[in-house]
């Protein structure tokens, strides 16, 4: 009686070692992983969504594994496989229906590390739900996205891949946005536009995106157009380039500011009816 109660403890503590071992293994190799994407990102330049995922991944790689281990190593569980493998089409008709939204945000996930219509450090912006923000993390199971409140927005990735996205990071992060302004018509209109190319180039964040070609040849460095006459004015429009989407913002906001600053000062009047507007291909 007391060898078979021996036997019986042992046969529960093995599976409970296996677990704690395979725990702190995953645990292990992720941080491992995460420090090894967080020292070589930099400076190797490489893409980390792939590694991202993988370090995701492996605590549940690992956890499989110790479950087939388990199985092998324990005798008592032996019949027990032996009796799963025996109703396996049943099991496996009920384990996929139950599991296929999580294999679908598996596969969804791969797609997106193979394909990558977004990566881990890129602005993006959901244009179904307006959602916006840059993706943080991308798990087995989800995307993480950090919003401009520093919210995190976890959606899963069979919802993101059917999702319609702009990407503000692919290729090229530059941003070129519209900065507008109404003015009436009594006043010196091509002073206001003058004005305007005046303060775009001087913010220290504006960038020069002409080739040299169009240097040499004089080109503007900002375009700035009366682009419709309006009831309560004439609607004026700069195109001014930023280095990325968060740099854009904040310039658009710097320039409405110096720009009625200026255009109090040499008695260049905004229309009243409506003062000034940034309309901008910027996602804030």
């Amino acid at each position: 009686m007391f060898h078979t109660d021996i036997i019986k403890i042992e046969n529960f503590i093995e599976p409970v070692i296996i677990i704690i071992v395979a725990y702190g293994v995953g645990k292990l190799l992720s941080l491992l992983i995460r420090r090894y994407i967080r020292r070589s990102a930099h400076i190797m330049h490489f893409d980390p969504t792939n590694y991202s995922f993988l370090q995701n991944a492996v605590s549940f790689i690992v956890f499989i594994c110790a479950t087939l281990f388990i199985f092998y190593r324990v005798p008592a569980l032996h019949t027990l496989g032996k009796t799963l493998f025996a109703g396996a089409g049943i099991a496996a008709a009920v384990i996929g229906f139950a599991s296929q939204e999580a294999f679908s945000n598996i596969i969804s996930g791969v797609f997106i590390v193979i394909f990558k219509p977004f990566s881990v450090g890129d602005y993006i912006k959901l244009l179904s739900s307006q959602q916006i923000g840059v993706v943080e993390d991308i798990t087995i199971r989800h995307t993480i996205i950090k919003s401009i409140e520093n919210r995190r927005i976890v959606i899963p990735n069979s919802v993101i891949s059917r999702e319609a996205i702009m990407n503000s990071s692919l290729k090229d992060p530059r941003i070129k946005f519209n900065l507008e302004v109404v003015l009436i018509y009594e006043t010196d209109i091509q002073r206001g536009l003058d004005i305007m190319k005046e303060e775009a180039q001087k913010h220290p964040d504006f960038l020069d995106t002409r080739t040299e070609t169009e240097k040499a040849n004089d080109v503007a460095p900002v375009a700035a157009k009366v682009v419709a006459l309006e009831d309560n004015g004439v609607r004026c429009r700069a195109y001014v380039w930023a280095k990325d989407n968060d740099i854009a913002f904040e310039m658009k906001c710097d320039l409405l500011k110096t720009l009625k600053e200026r255009f109090d000062k040499e008695d260049i009047q905004i229309s009243h009816a409506q003062r000034v507007m940034g309309v901008a291909h910027v996602a804030k």
